[in-house]
């Protein structure tokens, strides 16, 4: 662990606009800096960092913050990394806080295989600068030498074991070299793993080498196409994306991630001006590499080969990346090609236009590739359930409803029906046996789980609950309330009034209410906190609130103001630009805060329902459901949101 002196001596000599400056271009007005946005594509800039500060702002994304958090956002460091990054550039000691002894042996081992593997992409890099034939090859593939060397290629001779002696001459140990799979041990004999191929170095989000993919030349030889670095301490193939180093500021920036199957793939695509593309190396999607993307972007586009296995691997993937709560869409190639035969020969512009134009999200592109359900009822039954199954992978129930009413309209079908039959698939789904009932009408406290797919969402809920507070918990305003109950007949009805009162009360008493708990313990401790200062009237000052805190609460406290800032004017109107006072719309804000809440728990509600499955209860536990969603239909109303 970085100890806490460097840290302190990192924050003390970095300068935010010469690292910034590294990465974009700044000018000087007055006494502080603008540039063009990184993370959008804008003309006018819009990008303001304030040497004085030392943070930065950017108005057309809404991001800021300090040094740390740029390059955070930029390059997708993590603090650590972002750490380290700094001290490197300022020549600042990175002292370590005491390890263990297995702690530091892992450590270097794993250093010793990256210093082996930058060994290796220089040596792989320098023969192929030196071969004609090979160049040629790449130039024929249309490659310029800009590209080759953005993507670090380099070739390996077609030798048995001319890089090992090479490597052993450096001093490198037999073992790290066999470990990272550039060597291997056949019968006492040492051999190079990709002799004779071309080289494509695999890097981590943050740069470093961690392996390396091969690829023959001579396609007549027998022996596979493309292999690849194995496992190792350093590569795990599920949480790598190839082109994620030289991808992720272009994916940031365009809020949209194309997805391809192979190397060249990327790096043809990259030649012609598209860099926001990943590539799965050839091997399936994984739960980890859809959680690497989804740091950088929720959109997602499919663009696969326009054949059956292309076609195959897209359709794997699709469930996955809508269990992770992201946007996906599929674009597919005419038979026979793929991104890089099409972009060769369809050049930027065209190739832009038809991923925006033939691009389908999965409804559209499941009724497309199955179009003889047209024909035959029982087929189209069977298409419908397993879009519906898609469907019900959706973390987002608002997106789920969507869905289920593009299904209805598309295909003609009662949306009535629809819902009933998504709501079997829920419940064969999470049915656990068990004789328990539920007849309570009252929304029952929310527990933490683990295995709760909206807790992204709970999360921030409870984080905007946590800014409102720090922000506007004292100021007292007039609020529109709601009362909700039933008629003589068990209706859900609603009586509106109007109430003065201070935010913090508000907040609270509606989660009293409601029997809310916070699920995320910092959050809870946070607010429980806040509460009592504003009760006790010893909430002061939010500096000496955060002072108060231990430094786990103090970081969450300052990283929500910090990320919260674009709601702060800074003297802009000065400026000429004119930013709306999120005061303002204090009352709505809250509102509409707590209406989320209180839907996520009625959401949360019909889930528990349809865990129990019992014959004698259906009808009860079907007229619970409903009730429930009559009340959500009212919520959504005011959210104006569909039901």
């Amino acid at each position: 662990m970085i100890s806490k002196d460097t840290i302190d001596k990192v924050f003390e000599f970095s300068r935010v606009e010469e690292v910034i400056s590294d990465f974009i271009s700044l000018k000087k007005t007055g006494a502080n800096f603008k540039g063009l946005s990184p993370f959008t594509n804008e003309k006018t800039p819009s990008f303001i960092v304030s040497p004085s500060k030392q943070i930065w702002k950017d108005f057309s994304s809404g991001k800021g913050g300090n040094v740390i958090a740029f390059l955070m956002e930029h390059e997708q460091f993590n603090y650590p990394e972002a750490i380290r990054y700094l001290a490197n550039k300022y020549n600042i000691e990175i002292i370590e806080t005491a390890e263990s002894a297995e702690n530091v042996q892992e450590r270097n081992e794993r250093e010793s295989l990256f210093i082996i593997n930058n060994f290796a992409l220089i040596y792989f890099e320098e023969i192929l600068s030196k071969n004609d034939e090979i160049n040629k090859y790449l130039e024929n593939r249309g490659l310029s030498r800009s590209t080759i060397q953005n993507f670090s290629l380099g070739y390996s001779n077609d030798f048995k074991n001319e890089f090992y002696k090479g490597a052993s001459n450096k001093g490198y140990s037999d073992d790290f070299l066999i470990e990272t799979g550039l060597v291997i041990s056949n019968d006492d004999k040492k051999i190079d793993r990709f002799r004779g191929r071309i080289i494509f170095p695999i890097k981590s989000i943050s740069g470093r080498i961690v392996g390396f993919g091969g690829r023959i030349v001579d396609s007549n030889k027998k022996t596979a196409k493309y292999i690849n670095s194995p496992e190792s301490k350093i590569y795990n193939k599920s949480k790598i994306l190839y082109g994620i180093y030289e991808s992720k500021q272009f994916i940031v920036r365009d809020d949209l991630c194309l997805l391809v199957e192979g190397y060249m793939d990327v790096i043809q695509l990259h030649e012609h001006g598209i860099k926001n593309v990943l590539a799965s190396s050839g091997t399936s999607l994984t739960k980890d590499q859809i959680i690497l993307i989804k740091r950088l972007t929720s959109n997602i586009i499919i663009l696969f080969d326009g054949d059956q296995a292309g076609l195959s691997a897209s359709l794997r993937s699709v469930d996955m990346i809508l269990e992770e709560g992201l946007n996906v869409k599929i674009c597919s190639f005419p038979d026979g090609e793929d991104p890089d035969s099409f972009v060769k020969e369809n050049k930027k512009d065209f190739m832009l236009d038809y991923i925006k134009n033939e691009s389908k999200d999965f409804i559209d592109f499941k009724l497309d590739i199955n179009l003889d359900f047209k024909n035959d009822e029982d087929k189209k039954v069977a298409l419908v359930k397993n879009i519906l199954k898609s469907i019900s992978l959706i973390p987002d129930s608002l997106k789920q409803e969507v869905y289920i009413k593009k299904l209805s309209s598309v295909l003609e079908i009662d949306e009535a029906s629809l819902f009933r039959s998504f709501a079997n698939i829920e419940t064969s789904k999470s049915f656990k046996k068990s004789s328990r009932k539920f007849y309570k009408s009252k929304i029952e406290k929310v527990k933490s789980s683990k295995n709760d797919n909206s807790s992204s969402y709970i999360y921030q809920l409870e984080r905007q609950i946590i800014s409102i507070l720090l922000k506007y918990g004292a100021e007292e305003i007039s609020f529109e309330d709601s009362l909700l109950s039933k008629d003589d007949k068990g209706k859900v009805i609603e009586t509106k009034k109007e109430i003065k009162s201070k935010v913090f009360e508000k907040i609270y008493l509606d989660l009293q209410q409601d029997e809310i708990e916070f699920t995320h313990s910092p959050f809870k401790d946070i607010y429980h906190k806040l509460i009592h200062g504003f009760h006790h009237q010893k909430l002061v000052s939010i500096d000496n609130f955060i002072n108060d805190l231990d430094s786990s609460s103090s970081k969450i406290v300052s990283d929500i103001l910090i990320n919260d800032e674009k709601y702060q004017l800074h003297d802009w109107e000065r400026k000429n630009i004119y930013v709306k006072k999120i005061g303002s719309e204090l009352s709505q804000l809250v509102n509409e805060t707590i209406l989320n809440m209180r839907r996520f728990l009625i959401d949360k509600k019909i889930k528990e329902l349809q865990e129990f499955e019992n014959e004698n209860d259906k009808n009860d536990i079907l007229e619970q459901v409903m009730r429930y969603y009559s009340l959500k239909k009212i919520l959504s109303a005011k959210l104006n949101r569909v039901v």
